[in-house]
């Protein structure tokens, strides 16, 4: 495997670029360490943050699902590929 596939392998079978991968991952992933932290603060202070953890993990398995939906029908991907 070349360099370059290494970095465009796994974007190409979700139907994005590189750059496009790279910034939907890592908004995933901040959105998820807020979260985190939120369910956290929320084990500490439980009146606070009630709702943040679950609602993130819906938005995002939504977002997910839109992705990959609109990605099947166009036959860019399959309709299980993750969108990470």
């Amino acid at each position: 495997m070349s360099i370059k596939e290494f970095f465009t392998e796994h974007p190409a079978t979700v139907g994005e670029t590189y750059g496009q991968h790279c910034a939907h991952a890592v908004g995933f992933g901040w959105r998820m360490v807020l979260a985190g932290l939120a369910c956290m603060v929320h084990g500490l202070v439980p009146a606070l943050f009630v709702r943040t953890g679950s609602e993130t993990v819906t938005k995002l398995h939504d977002r997910m699902v839109t992705n990959r939906q609109r990605l099947s029908q166009r036959g860019s991907a399959p309709a299980t590929a993750t969108i990470v």
